[in-house]
């Protein structure tokens, strides 16, 4: 359990480096995926989908040195969990929307491994949002087979992590000039989203004490992520931005893991 929990905290503190770790295993067999192993990973797909957009934005624009291994590593990871959840897909539904995620990926992938271009960006942002709505689908059919209420837990932290980057890339593609309004607006919402599913997530019976402790210092950093960029005004500060919202996304992966382990 000690070494659980310290493996759970490295993952929070160093998001990145952590997944790179722990995703480059060999896929397990379709038995070793538990129901909340599932939600979680196809949960995951939902932030990756949003985050690749994020990398390229920020490739692009030649603002932070990660950003090409962000990229390069979010689009292995999203196509190692496709495969891993194709497998753990069991009712005819999800077998049709996990094919149907496969096929969007295939373009979605051709887009973003391409050099990045301000002229693309746009298409592969809408695109993004195609890969985000199936794979939010998929997570909504295996939430249905779990039948508990901690599945729709680690469904609802599992998408606080997607929103952290969908805001993230809206951000950065503003910071790059695409001046498409529904950029703000997808922005602004993404924001009350993440408020009000904070809030539900911090009365949800079923939380530890573990859980409560972590999901306080997600509403500091929140906090302080909100505040921060009220201060800037109108100047675009992406990569502040980003690692503010990172740091959140590594908080919401621990606790979205916490969660999991109630389903199993």
């Amino acid at each position: 359990m000690k070494l659980q929990k310290f493996l759970l905290l490295l993952a929070c503190t160093f998001p990145l480096i952590f997944v790179g770790i722990t995703e480059a295993a060999p896929a397990p067999a379709k038995s070793s995926l538990t129901m909340g192993d599932a939600i979680n990973k196809a949960g995951r797909q939902r932030m990756l989908s949003q985050r690749i957009v994020k990398a390229y934005a920020l490739v692009g624009q030649k603002v932070m040195l990660s950003a090409n291994i962000q990229l390069r590593d979010s689009i292995k990871l999203f196509e190692k969990q496709l495969a891993e959840l194709t497998d753990f897909a069991a009712t005819d539904e999800e077998k049709q929307t996990i094919a149907e995620v496969t096929r969007l990926w295939k373009k979605y992938k051709t887009l973003a491994t391409a050099k990045p271009s301000k002229d693309k960006a746009e298409e592969l942002a809408a695109m993004s949002d195609k890969v985000l709505k199936k794979s939010h689908q998929f997570v909504l059919l295996l939430q249905e087979r779990s039948g508990t209420n901690a599945g729709k837990l680690v469904n609802i932290s599992g998408r606080q992590r997607m929103l952290s980057q969908r805001i993230g890339k809206f951000y950065v593609l503003r910071s790059w000039g695409l001046d498409n309004p529904e950029y703000k607006a997808g922005q602004d919402k993404a924001v009350v989203e993440f408020t009000e599913a904070l809030h539900l997530l911090q009365n949800a019976p079923e939380n530890t004490s573990e859980i409560n402790d972590a999901l306080a210092k997600v509403e500091k950093d929140w906090n302080t992520f909100k505040i921060s960029k009220q201060l800037k005004g109108g100047n675009y500060i992406p990569s502040l931005v980003v690692r503010s919202l990172d740091k959140i996304l590594g908080q919401m992966n621990y606790i979205t893991a916490l969660y999991a382990n109630i389903t199993r």
